[in-house]
């Protein structure tokens, strides 16, 4: 299937000179966005996933179907003052900006093997916090996975050392 052709570029947002790689039409198609998790779960199968954590929000679009189609359990990467309960954060850059992340405290427990799923893969600060919250609590990152890399913008170079699947590649 040519994943391509169900992504929507918009040129300009969220500023001057970004293309925003919109995932809206894969999502809006039952069949394409079916095919698009089943190959991030091919992707991980064999890692014996116990928790998939997703950075806010897309990446809750992704890892939620995933999680369900390992039978795993699910965690939000969010940003700072979303959580109700206990959390734990890592500050971060933005391809435009900063953040923070935030995880609960229990989200993921030492040993548990945790595949993060996002949108997408650009500087990758957002993945590498997301990254960092994991290992704080004591979990094993085994996989990380992204419809969409953006390859000019070298965000593996922030996840070197991890196992990498991109379904599409900028």
């Amino acid at each position: 299937m040519d994943f391509k052709k169900y992504i929507a570029d918009v040129p300009n947002f969220p500023e001057e000179g970004i293309i925003f790689r919109d995932i809206s039409p894969l999502m809006q198609d039952g069949e394409a966005y079916q095919k698009a998790i089943e190959k991030i779960i091919e992707f991980a199968k064999d890692k014996k996933v116990d928790k998939v954590v997703g950075p806010e929000a897309r990446g809750f679009m992704v890892g939620c179907p995933v999680a369900v189609g390992l039978g795993s359990g699910f965690a939000m990467a969010r940003k700072k003052g979303k959580l109700p309960r206990e959390t734990v954060e890592v500050a971060y850059g933005l391809e435009y900006g900063e953040a923070v992340l935030q995880l609960h405290s229990d989200a993921v427990l030492p040993g548990e093997k945790v595949l993060i799923c996002d949108d997408l893969l650009a500087t990758g600060g957002t993945t590498r916090a997301t990254v960092e919250l994991i290992e704080k609590l004591g979990g094993e990152v085994v996989g990380l996975a992204f419809l969409i890399e953006l390859l000019d913008l070298n965000g593996r170079d922030m996840v070197k050392g991890y196992d990498i699947f991109t379904l599409m590649e900028y």
